[in-house]
């Protein structure tokens, strides 16, 4: 599966609970497309979001399942709850087979970085050298990584997972001083960067 959606969902202060309880629901209804990878709520950086992770087998169910949202005018039921709604389009990186389900966190680190347009390539190239080293069990998985095929291009995303706040710490510092991050040449690539933190919902399979 190489095709994926995030959806984040800003919604008003205190109701995020509401709303992935709604999310829960709608994913179960049998017209609904796509394989659920993720739901999450932010704790640190942009506040009161929902971001759900789906994947799909191909270009066409992704875009079938997008005109059946939009179309059904109450998206996965957060209508109610939901002041914006954002959809952006990704391709997992071409030397990841997969992304593989199970408890990792809680803490998830959303990281999204434009990139230079010539940029991409590099990216890619020196990603697939450097994510072996930085994924041993010395010091901690990589959930997923994409580039953006919508939206402000090109951009990669990446998601990792923690145990603690503490844990992320050290290791992100660990793996520079042990000179296995960033991936050689990553960092002249790149424009901007942002960052979130955050929690899984109890029915995410990324948790």
């Amino acid at each position: 599966m190489k095709h994926f959606e995030l959806i984040t969902f800003t919604v008003r202060v205190a109701t995020h609970g509401k709303a992935m309880a709604r999310i829960q629901e709608a994913l179960q209804a049998v017209d609904v497309q796509g394989e659920l990878f993720g739901c999450w709520y932010s704790e640190l950086g942009p506040l009161n979001q929902v971001a759900v992770l789906r994947g799909f087998d191909s270009l066409e169910a992704r875009q079938a399942e997008r005109e059946r949202l939009l179309l059904a005018g109450n998206p996965l039921g957060v209508e109610e709850f939901m002041t914006e709604m954002r959809i952006d389009d990704y391709s997992l990186f071409p030397f990841l087979d997969g992304i593989t389900t199970g408890e990792f966190g809680p803490f998830y680190e959303l990281r999204v970085y434009d990139v230079r347009p010539s940029g991409l390539e590099a990216t890619l190239d020196g990603w697939a050298d450097a994510v072996p080293p930085r994924t041993t069990d010395a010091y901690s998985p990589l959930a997923a990584a994409f580039y953006a095929t919508n939206g402000k291009t090109p951009r990669i995303m990446h998601l990792w997972p923690y145990r603690t706040l503490e844990e992320r710490l050290e290791i992100r510092t660990r793996t520079v001083a042990d000179g296995v991050w960033p991936p050689n040449g990553g960092p002249a690539q790149l424009l901007e960067m942002h960052a979130t933190i955050y929690l899984p919902a109890d029915f995410s399979p990324l948790k």
